[in-house]
């Protein structure tokens, strides 16, 4: 209805257009504006130009077409009706008796019409762009490339309300173009002009519409934008537009199925609100990566209470803003304590009274940590210890490690420090009545300062994308299926074992770069490079979740498997961390290989253990 109405309306006005061109040209031609003066036949024949012109007009396409877009083609279509039927009417006025043929009022008539007809296509498309008032909107684009593509951006942009958007100005290293204006849109300058026009005349956002140039040439603008304060857009191609592939430099959201090789872990949750429901549990480290999915996903499962420990405060303020309003039923503390520090640690425990623990807090951060021993070992050695010693005294019945498998056979000072706690918890377990476990994986996709978001910043500047060796591979997992199963083992735990979580064949890093640079839009190593840096201080080339002697478990769930326990000396292994403790303030150079030297001899004295008691 509505679209036949327009129809209607828009030939009306055709129709009464052509009316007034045709009169109006003899009315002019007379001289004088004397309706009366016009000859039966001169009446006529503007009659029958009116008919036969509207009838063309109806029978063409030009009330298909949107005039708010209308140009040249539209006017063009207009003129060729009108042609024709000029033409019709000269052959007709050779076969009227006794009147010779005029051409003049006829060609008057016709060229009167056109002016009308194309004047009436053209404002149509200047009052849409009024009615969208572009001088009310507030940010100002400046289009790099005066081309095919930055022309149709800009009349999209005069067309439409796209954000607010207004173009000001062309940018184009073309010297032919200078000086110019393209639908009425000046040519400012080239791309080294780009930071005075910015500043000039307020621009708030750079469009780059060249799609056809090569990267390199996109991302040295996109620099040079971005050295401005105005935000910079690229332009995708229409290659990539039809095969879906456009990033509009942003990643889009990437399918872990494919990056990891397998499905996600998903099963229930019951047997982990068996053992947290009602409870008061503590979560050290709840404003990071893991220990914030565990305030999470442990919130879930309605404990009575939840203390949200760690030593930064804005993380942990978010965290518990995040609990406040995804579960109101849940009481939440926050507390702001440093792990290393026992006094503190332990009045928290007497005023909270903690029934189950997480111990998520731990410098992780490898070649980091290389360069800061004494702070890892601090941290997550002692640190553990003061989370392990006070779980026991204030009578905590399930503690669960978060571990790693940069602790199995470990080269570098994380994993070593890593290592020594799960050695400080089997040693307490052996004699505790509070049910101790460990949790061990690899890496998780998007946690703090993994190599996801690294390569996603990375690509979205254009590259390159760093990878320390093509050979290195990782374990990988998402954060919320490791935490999931981390939940899953602590209700599995009897007291004293490693669970390690399936986390499927490990992933080669460069492909994992491939995959996200695909993601992105963009052809590895053609429009993004992907280079190679060499292995930072203490990393290896691939990690093992499990030591060679370590004998592997099937547990109750199908994801977790147990390693088999080892047998500590408590005693000898206190006597090794107080040496440890003390070269710390006196020669911390020493630490990594004391560390080393406690490890190799606390794994050779489990080992003979383990085999005594296998033999006998």
């Amino acid at each position: 209805m509505i679209v036949a109405l327009r129809l209607l309306g828009l030939a009306a006005a055709d129709i009464a257009l052509l009316a007034v061109g045709a009169i109006g040209a003899r009315l002019l031609l007379n001289g004088e504006m004397a309706f009366w003066k016009i000859t039966l036949t001169e009446g006529m024949f503007a009659g029958i130009f009116v008919l036969l012109a509207s009838s063309l007009l109806l029978g063409s396409k030009t009330y298909k077409s949107l005039w708010k877009y209308s140009g040249p083609g539209e006017v063009l279509g207009a003129a060729k009706v009108i042609g024709l039927t000029t033409l019709a009417l000269c052959m007709a006025a050779l076969f009227v008796p006794g009147e010779p043929l005029q051409l003049q009022p006829l060609l008057a008539q016709s060229l009167l019409s056109l002016l009308l007809l194309g004047g009436f296509r053209l404002l149509s498309m200047q009052s849409s762009q009024l009615r969208r008032s572009p001088q009310a909107r507030k940010r100002k684009a400046l289009i790099v490339g005066a081309g095919v593509a930055g022309t149709a951006t800009a009349k999209q942009l005069l067309m439409s309300d796209v954000g607010g958007l207004v173009p000001i100005g062309f940018i184009d290293d073309n010297p032919k173009k200078q000086n110019y204006e393209i639908v009425g849109i000046p040519v400012l300058g080239t791309r080294a002009d780009i930071h005075r026009i910015v500043s000039e005349r307020g621009v708030t956002d750079i469009i780059v519409a060249i799609p056809s140039a090569p990267h390199h040439t996109i991302k040295e603008i996109s620099v040079i934008g971005k050295q401005t304060s105005a935000s910079v857009n690229v332009l995708p191609g229409m290659k990539d537009v039809l095969l879906g592939r456009v990033a509009n430099n942003q990643i889009r959201e990437v399918d872990v199925k494919d990056l990891l090789g397998r499905e996600m872990i998903q099963d229930s949750m019951m047997s982990a609100e068996s053992y947290i429901r009602n409870k008061t549990v503590l979560i050290t480290g709840a404003g990071g990566s893991i220990g914030s999915e565990l305030v999470n996903q442990v919130a879930g499962c309605a404990p009575q209470r939840l203390v949200l420990l760690g030593h930064g405060e804005n993380s942990i303020h978010a965290i518990e803003a995040t609990v406040r309003e995804r579960y109101p039923a849940v009481e939440a503390h926050s507390v702001i304590a440093d792990i290393q520090n026992a006094d503190e640690l332990a009045a928290v425990f007497r005023k909270f009274e903690p029934s189950i623990v997480f111990h998520a807090a731990a410098h992780k951060h490898v070649p980091l940590m290389e360069n800061n021993p004494a702070a890892a070992v601090m941290n997550n050695v002692f640190g553990t210890r003061n989370v392990v010693d006070c779980s026991i005294a204030s009578g905590v019945s399930r503690f669960v490690q978060i571990s790693t498998d940069k602790a199995v056979e470990p080269i570098n000072v994380m994993g070593l420090t890593k290592r020594l706690a799960e050695m400080i918890i089997l040693s307490r377990a052996q004699r505790s009545d509070t049910t101790f476990s460990i949790v061990r994986f690899g890496n998780v996709l998007e946690s703090r300062g993994s190599v996801i978001p690294i390569f996603k910043k990375q690509i979205a500047a254009g590259g390159p994308v760093t990878v320390t060796h093509p050979d290195m591979v990782r374990y990988f997992m998402t954060i919320p299926e490791a935490v999931h199963l981390v939940l899953q083992a602590g209700a599995l735990s009897s007291g004293g074992e490693i669970f390690v979580l399936d986390m499927g064949k490990p992933v080669r890093i460069v492909e994992l770069a491939k995959a996200l640079i695909r993601y992105a839009g963009y052809v590895p190593d053609h429009d993004v490079a992907i280079t190679f840096t060499g292995m930072r201080p203490g990393e290896k080339l691939s990690e093992s979740l499990f030591y060679d002697k370590e004998r592997i478990l099937p547990s109750r769930h199908p994801r977790i498997f147990i390693a088999s326990p080892r047998r500590l000396s408590e005693a000898e292994l206190e006597r090794d961390l107080q040496t440890l403790r003390q070269t710390v303030c006196e020669q911390p150079e020493r630490l990594k290989q004391l560390m080393e030297a406690i490890v190799e001899k606390q794994s050779g004295a489990a080992a003979t253990v383990a085999d005594a008691g296998e033999s006998s």
